[in-house]
């Protein structure tokens, strides 16, 4: 204490010159350099919601057509359209986003894995239960994080919503009823191919086998029916499932239009998520007193933003599983659009 200053005065002082402290400036998040596999329609949205995302960055893209990679680094700016799949993964990269069709998603995965890369690998991860078993298995021997990229559970009305019913519940939820038919796809569309692991269930269902898992829990079983198209796909498909919670109608459909809501019923209310549901924006919560709450939260960047951003936050902090998208609800979800498709005699070239 400086001569002549009361201790209560020297206090005072102290006290002040902390107050004045200049604040500690924040730590700059690690940037997350990424990789695209696949240039097309779902590697064009990540790259879009990847703008949105805080220190993460594009830096390479590699896809089977040239002249599809020069265009899309073009379009996003990507410093690297790599000539082959093995040179993209010899960059330095920290994390691959898989957008091609599932029938090579096991296989594309696993070198990816094999090279040290993070990887989050575009919906459904596999073509069955038993390929995704292995490559969750190359992602714990080689130590990366691996992810399904199921966007709904991070979008800002469906985090909302599942405050909102903690706060103010309708009780658990029992019934779970959601789907979403497509006629607008030309039959050229990839869900047209087997080849290419094509078929309604495989391209709409893994959003309606996430719902049902989500609320109800662990599959029990799948009952099915449906109709199979010229090209060996499943061109319509209503699927009942009973869960440890309750019970789920869902249907997928390509050659049928349907609205592309869901509905969560439980005993004191029920939930409709309006459509599309799978990028939620509006719900409407109605209860057994007859109260009715709206609930409206607008997505920015298309949406994809939000699971990448909780994919980079894991990989900060050195996280090799999503506590959202856990391996086990990826197995489930696998194990279900597998038995659906399978009950109607859909089977894939090598299974």
């Amino acid at each position: 204490m400086p001569k002549g200053l009361a201790l209560e005065t020297w206090e005072r002082l102290a006290r002040y010159i902390e107050s004045m402290a200049l604040p500690k400036v924040k730590e700059p998040l690690q940037l997350i350099r990424w990789g695209i596999i696949g240039p097309g329609r779902a590697g064009a949205r990540f790259a879009e919601g990847l703008k949105a995302v805080e220190a993460a960055s594009l830096h390479a893209v590699w896809g089977r057509n040239r002249e599809r990679n020069q265009a899309f680094a073009l379009r996003f700016g990507v410093p690297q359209h790599s000539h082959s799949l093995d040179r993209l993964l010899s960059t330095n990269l920290d994390a691959i986003y898989v957008a091609t069709h599932p029938d090579s998603h096991a296989e594309i995965c696993l070198k990816a894995l094999a090279a040290g890369k993070h990887v989050l690998c575009e919906k459904p991860a596999a073509l069955n239960e038993r390929q995704l078993a292995g490559m969750l298995e190359a992602a714990r021997r080689h130590d990366r994080l691996f992810m399904e990229a199921m966007k709904p559970p991070f979008f800002p009305l469906y985090q909302r919503l599942r405050e909102h019913l903690a706060a103010d519940p309708i009780g658990p939820v029992g019934f779970v009823r959601a789907g979403h038919a497509d006629a607008t796809l030309p039959k050229t569309h990839a869900l047209h191919s087997a080849a290419l692991g094509g078929g309604s269930i495989m391209g709409i269902g893994p959003y309606e086998a996430f719902l049902a898992l989500d609320w109800l829990g662990e599959l029990k079983r799948v009952q099915t029916m449906g109709m199979v198209n010229a090209a060996g796909v499943d061109s319509l498909a209503l699927f009942q499932t009973e869960h440890e919670r309750g019970m789920a109608q869902l249907h997928t459909g390509l050659d049928l239009l349907s609205r592309g809501d869901a509905l969560l019923s439980a005993l004191r209310g029920y939930v409709l998520i309006h459509a599309n549901w799978w990028n939620p924006a509006r719900a409407t919560i109605h209860y057994i007193d007859h109260r009715i709450v709206e609930l409206h939260e607008p997505f920015i960047a298309g949406g994809f933003n939000y699971e990448t951003a909780h994919f980079c936050e894991l990989l900060r902090q050195g996280k090799r599983e999503s506590p959202v998208i856990p391996h086990a609800l990826s197995l489930s979800m696998a194990r279900l659009l597998e038995s659906a498709r399978t009950a109607l005699g859909v089977r894939f070239p090598g299974e």
